[in-house]
């Protein structure tokens, strides 16, 4: 969890992080005000998951809209069913929701999809989990 909080706190002040090997890559697309929704951004990240790559149990308090671009993905919001997510399949998490589950459903084939968040202007993306 530590280093998913440190990848995308280092990441917001660094546009471009390429991750080592083996480890989920995040790289922030675009960062804009929302007109009409005071003190509200949108901020647009590509995930990338290598084979078997997973994120830990987290938050983060905003809107959080999921598009697949490549591979298939697992997600699981607490109280919520575990889906597995293909190419053009999208998932949604609300701000109050844990994320409990997020990995590759690959071990052989890499994973990319887009997330779009609704949040806090200038708060991190991601939050360690309660």
């Amino acid at each position: 969890m530590l280093t998913l909080i440190l990848a995308v706190t280092v990441m917001s002040v660094h546009p471009r992080i390429v991750a080592a090997a083996g480890t989920t890559k995040v790289t922030p697309l675009l960062s804009k005000d929302l007109k009409g929704i005071p003190g509200k951004e949108g901020a647009l990240l590509l995930v990338q998951y290598p084979p078997g790559g997973s994120d830990p149990v987290h938050r983060h308090n905003a809107s959080v809209f999921v598009y697949v671009l490549e591979g298939s993905v697992v997600m699981q919001v607490r109280g919520g069913k575990e889906v597995t997510l293909h190419n053009g399949q999208t998932f949604f998490e609300g701000p109050d929701d844990i994320h409990i589950v997020g990995h590759n459903a690959s071990q052989t084939e890499p994973a990319k999809f887009l997330a779009f968040f609704v949040k806090d202007k200038g708060a991190p993306p991601v939050f360690p989990a309660k």
